[in-house]
């Protein structure tokens, strides 16, 4: 029963890295088509394009993946993208920050309603959850590419805030000035970045029951799930 207790969580685990993956590659591509859409074609011309292409290449995006995009957003029937982030509070008082990028604002806002509607929570005010968070670098090491003392001294003289090492990595919490210099830094190193991204890590967390961790889980699973979603966080104690 261990056994397939564990490969349960390495299933479950790898299901939502695919499904990270995933949303990572819808992002860019939103990114791409808005970056042309706002400033051409060339990315010689287009710092925010470059941007964009940079981060396909970084995600192993598909280099015709990207070219087809770039030329999708040269066509004036292809609709310009947002950025728009939700606040709700869940079950026991957690609160929930959904980042979105969309090219129908109306359909967004729907699909939000509706998840509410199916699995619970309520929408807050601007502001009233976002407070309680910070965005951070978050860059997840390999445990078995680093020594945990060299990646420490590293982390420390680059003027990371934090070391948190789990099972079969280590994950560095920077400031987002020092994020991309610390990440090339670490690869430099010979450390293997599994994940890096600038997300939003919440000041303190809210212990809450098995129950209402439970409805809150379900919740964020249907906000993941919604098209227009790139990532949801929460401040839960799991």
């Amino acid at each position: 029963m261990a056994g397939h207790s564990k490969w349960a969580n390495i299933k479950h685990r790898k299901d939502r890295a695919d499904k990270k993956k995933g949303k990572i590659f819808s992002r860019v591509m939103k990114e791409i088509i808005s970056a042309v859409k706002q400033g051409g074609a060339d990315p010689k011309m287009n710092s925010k394009l470059r941007t964009a292409i940079q981060k396909a290449k970084e995600a192993n995006l598909p280099i015709d993946s990207v070219e087809r995009n770039i030329k999708k957003a040269s066509s004036s029937d292809t609709q310009d993208y947002v950025e728009v982030v939700y606040e709700l509070y869940g079950y026991g008082g957690v609160g929930l920050i959904v980042e979105a990028m969309t090219d129908n604002k109306n359909r967004a806002a729907s699909d939000i309603r509706v998840a509410i509607n199916k699995r619970g929570g309520t929408l807050a005010t601007p502001g009233a959850v976002s407070y309680n968070f910070d965005r951070r670098g978050v860059i997840r090491v390999t445990k078995t590419s680093m020594k945990e003392a060299a990646l420490f001294l590293l982390a420390t003289d680059s003027g990371a805030e934090d070391l948190i090492v789990e099972d079969d990595a280590y994950l560095v919490i920077t400031p987002v000035d020092v994020f991309c210099a610390l990440k090339a830094a670490i690869a430099q190193a010979g450390g293997q970045c599994e994940e890096a991204e600038l997300a939003m890590r919440p000041k303190g967390w809210v212990e809450v029951t098995e129950e209402q961790a439970d409805q809150n889980m379900a919740l964020i699973e249907w906000l993941e799930n919604i098209n227009d979603v790139d990532a949801v966080y929460h401040n839960m104690q799991l």
